[in-house]
């Protein structure tokens, strides 16, 4: 039995305990046994349960603390009286209660700007992704100045992803410097649906240099019609047919802005091309502003997985803000068994008259102020 144990890797007392199953039962006792306890110590008795189910038929429309006083009644204190958790959880094991749904966030747009000189508001998107000659897709992103016309970015990149899209960004605004606003869709990566405020990486880079955030109504790309004009033109001039690889269609790309740029005559600009009309912006790119909070009690740093940590507990902000800098205030004490955390939004929306609460009951009441901006 030793060398036994031995070769296999487990005690003496383990081979012992499965040989005596073997001598008892035969094979059938080799099998995986359940792990599933005995007893419950707590199991509520199946009496009771049954007649939470059937009460719960009779009545469709109540609900659990409705129920649990019913039982109280019916019972007159046989047994301990039932938590309503307990008598929830007995209704859903049973199938008898709807789960209440998350509701969705919907993206609504902001205010749109004229954008009527150079460098006063750019657009953005990504032109429909369409299929190389490889077989791999290309998603151009493409940025255009409003007033000008002028096209300064037409990048083949391969996804939608924000890493890709915040390196393309940064070497245009080395190059043409800051606007004051961007314009673009609700998509990735400008904007994250299910995040705070729909914010995502690439739009909270942005609002840190200072850059005004313009969204169109899902649904109305005619809010971003000049840019979708382009696109057309694009998509008749570069992409068919579609280059080899991404290389010859970028390629193509840099031809059709040079192109675009300074031959192209433009009708809305009195036949001149964007190239006459555009200038470089006045605002350098230096790379992001480092954040203070003078008036704060304490500066805060947002974890890899968009929390908080404080007095012990973790709050949820958004992982869109990971790795940035909060400025914490608290503003007044309440009950000690209360805490309400406030997160204000910096993206030029009227201020929300109550504070959200983001947790459970703690214990103080504190505004967060975003980016350095409120």
């Amino acid at each position: 039995m030793s060398e036994v144990c031995r070769q296999f890797g487990i005690s003496r007392k383990t081979g012992y305990k499965i040989f005596n199953r073997y001598k008892a039962q035969g094979l059938q006792a080799l099998s995986d046994r359940s792990r599933r306890p005995v007893r419950y110590a707590n199991q509520l008795p199946p009496q009771i349960e049954s007649q939470i189910v059937a009460l719960k038929r009779e009545k469709p429309h109540w609900v659990a603390r409705k129920i649990r006083e019913l039982l109280v009644r019916r019972l007159d204190q046989d047994v301990r009286i039932l938590a309503k958790s307990t008598i929830h959880a007995v209704l859903h094991r049973h199938g008898l209660v709807k789960p209440i749904g998350r509701p969705r966030q919907r993206a609504t747009g902001t205010a749109l700007s004229p954008g009527s000189s150079p460098n006063e508001l750019w657009c953005a998107d990504f032109k429909g992704e369409f299929k190389l000659g490889n077989g791999q897709y290309c998603y151009p992103l493409t940025v255009t100045d409003h007033a000008s016309r002028y096209l300064l970015l037409c990048e083949a990149l391969e996804s939608t992803r924000e890493d890709p899209a915040l390196v393309a960004f940064e070497q245009l605004f080395h190059e043409r410097g800051l606007p004051q606003a961007i314009r673009s869709d609700n998509g990735v990566p400008f904007a994250s649906p299910n995040a705070l405020f729909c914010l995502s990486k690439l739009s909270v880079w942005w609002l840190r240099l200072g850059i005004r955030l313009e969204r169109i109504k899902p649904g109305c790309p005619q809010q971003n019609g000049r840019h979708e004009r382009m696109h057309l033109t694009l998509k008749k001039e570069a992409t068919r047919p579609p280059g080899m690889n991404s290389l010859q269609q970028q390629a193509r790309f840099d031809a059709f802005v040079d192109e675009f740029n300074t031959e192209r005559p433009h009708e809305a600009l009195l036949m001149k091309t964007p190239a006459e009309v555009y200038r470089p912006s006045a605002v350098a790119y230096v790379g992001l502003p480092e954040l203070t909070y003078p008036l704060h009690d304490r500066d805060v740093l947002v974890t890899a997985c968009g929390r908080i940590c404080m007095y012990r507990k973790k709050i949820n902000i958004s992982t869109a803000l990971a790795g940035q800098k909060l400025g914490i205030k608290e503003v007044r004490r309440r009950h000690l068994d209360r805490h309400l955390y406030a997160l204000r939004s910096w993206i030029h929306r009227p201020r929300a008259k109550n504070p959200t609460t983001l947790g459970q009951p703690v214990r103080r009441e504190v505004v967060t102020h975003v980016l350095g901006t409120a």
